[in-house]
């Protein structure tokens, strides 16, 4: 969907509505307001029980922890002091906690809003409960709280998290060169976006491949959501970007 800069005045304006600490519902998962006391001990262990799992800590800012009480110590100053509201994610299937994400750099009055620090594990990875989750949140930021931009950074390095914000229908707008230093390193941060008018258009893509017709008996999709999603995407990177490197 091409985008071009604009002046124009705008015709509504954002609700100044900042996302409430409530739960939110899928039909495959439940977003409940992280809760420590709650949460702690089963996200510590879906988190870290294998090397598969201690690695999705990779690109994050903090982790993983070596043990459970210095991630309930980093779980309880989360809740306390990032400007922000976390979720965990229920798979209401089985009932286990897969996985959290953060609304990030709330600005109300902007209708501005990021969808950051999301980790899966791994029983919850590239899975249908994964993408509603992430749909979930999208829709209660754009047709609940009437925001006008959804942001998404990431490591430049991390190719995973690049492609996922490509196929859940983010456009990509540039990178920043040393942007951070994470972990003792530098990090140079991609930048994505969905906006309000290119919104209605990804919904319907992603009400469609999650829709139950989209998966055969041994639930293999039928249409891939990059597919669906191109025409409201642009390219990943520019023709003399660098490649990214894990």
């Amino acid at each position: 969907m091409a985008r071009s800069i604009s002046g124009e005045r705008v015709p509504t304006l954002p609700s100044g509505r900042v996302p409430e600490r409530r739960e939110l519902q899928g039909a495959l998962v439940q977003l409940e307001p992280l809760d420590p006391v709650r949460h702690s001990h089963e996200l510590f262990a879906v988190s870290h029980e294998t090397n598969e799992a201690r690695r999705l800590w990779t690109y994050l800012p903090d982790g993983p922890f070596d043990d459970f009480a210095s991630f309930d110590q980093w779980l309880r100053r989360t809740v306390v002091e990032r400007d922000g509201l976390c979720f965990a994610f229920r798979d209401k299937a089985t009932d286990r906690l897969g996985g959290m994400a953060t609304y990030l750099d709330i600005r109300p009055s902007m209708g501005a809003i990021e969808v950051g620090y999301i980790w899966f594990a791994p029983f919850l990875q590239r899975t249908r409960q994964a993408t509603e989750a992430l749909f979930v949140m999208f829709s209660y930021a754009f047709d609940e709280l009437r925001y006008r931009r959804m942001q998404w950074r990431c490591n430049a390095l991390n190719d995973k998290s690049r492609a996922a914000a490509l196929r859940l229908g983010f456009t990509f707008e540039g990178i920043f060169y040393q942007h951070m230093v994470v972990k003792g390193c530098n990090r140079d941060t991609a930048w994505y976006s969905m906006l309000d008018h290119e919104w209605s258009q990804i919904r319907s893509n992603l009400e469609r491949w999650l829709a139950p017709c989209n998966f055969d008996a041994d639930g293999r999709q039928l249409s891939s959501l990059s597919h669906l999603n191109a025409a409201a995407t642009q390219p990943a990177l520019a023709a003399d970007e660098p490649q990214a490197r894990r």
